[in-house]
């Protein structure tokens, strides 16, 4: 393909999961049917045939839209990369992913294989549902207003600032009611404010049951070194170590996804092409909206990898 600048691949998080998602790549690719039959046996049950067929409230259980997603996502990455070697999709310089796509970036980064992965996304995704459970609590987006304002609706409705994904684009958790408190608040503003079907208040310190568990399954696996540096959610700096990314990992389920800012910092070290590798095109519109001159290309379909080898 033709040269597009300093690559970096961004993964992406729950709420990009479409029933339906990676039937194609399954039908007409070897190396991309491997991967969802792979989680078929890691996890015990047919994945793939949630992902094919649904049924989409299924599908969209955190516990079971997280380990997809992650499926999915390297299910593209192989696809794309084989047959013919990786000279198809240029080399990244950074790796970054939203939420549960920071998994699929240590796949990548040859921190962690695809299995051990997958039972960790797996299990992420079932803590942080168990501690909606126990302390249910919901997430919704702001449109509109900015972060400062933000900050203090969270502080007046005792809610906690969790996605900073773009100017004019942020997400709020919280506890429930406060959560409603909140959109109610920022609609009486006339500015738009969208509750998120999500099973608890996710990247807050609601979390904080599911981030304990999870540290102590952590600390049972042995991390390698990254081969590509991950830009990290929490700081929107780079990890370079096991045990930076392990630490991560923990602050990530009970802090703010600085999306914008990992963005930013990216495209300060010389990124000006970003590729979405996974259902959807959620984050490559978020890099234009971060900053309108970069190039962005999705791997999330058949016909996609065909274009990108095509430039």
């Amino acid at each position: 393909m033709a040269e597009v600048g300093n690559i970096a691949y961004v993964f992406p998080g729950q709420g990009s999961q479409k029933v339906g998602m990676g039937r194609d790549l399954f039908d007409n690719s070897p190396y991309a049917k491997s991967v969802f039959l792979e989680a078929d046996n890691v996890l015990g049950f047919s994945l793939s045939k949630l992902c094919f067929e649904g049924p989409e409230e299924e599908l969209r259980q955190t516990v079971n839209a997280q380990p997809a997603l992650l499926t999915m996502s390297i299910a593209c990455y192989q696809a794309a990369i084989n047959p013919g070697g990786k000279d198809h999709v240029p080399a990244p310089t950074f790796l970054a992913g939203h939420s549960l796509g920071e998994y699929t970036a240590l796949v990548l980064a040859e921190v962690l294989d695809f299995s051990t992965a997958l039972f960790l996304a797996r299990e992420r995704g079932r803590l942080m549902h168990e501690a909606g459970q126990k302390t249910p609590g919901g997430m919704a987006a702001i449109l509109g207003m900015d972060e400062a304002a933000v900050k203090e609706i969270c502080q007046t409705t005792g809610t906690w600032l969790a996605n900073i994904n773009c100017p004019g684009q942020l997400v709020i958790s919280g506890a429930r009611d406060n959560i409603v408190r909140a959109i109610d608040l920022v609609k009486s503003k006339s500015i738009r404010a969208i509750p998120l079907q999500v099973s608890g208040a996710f990247h807050s310190p609601l979390m904080q049951p599911a981030a304990e568990d999870l540290s102590a399954i952590i600390g049972r696996l042995h991390f390698k070194e990254p081969v590509v540096p991950i830009v990290a959610n929490t700081s929107a700096q780079q990890l370079s170590n096991a045990k930076a990314i392990k630490e991560e990992l923990m602050l990530q389920l009970t802090n703010s996804v600085q999306w914008q800012r990992s963005v930013e910092f990216m495209i300060s070290n010389g990124i000006s092409t970003f590729i979405e590798i996974g259902s959807g095109n959620v984050l490559t519109g978020l890099a234009k909206r971060i900053n309108k001159n970069v190039k962005t290309l999705n791997i999330g379909s058949m016909a996609e990898i065909v274009n990108i080898k095509n430039q």
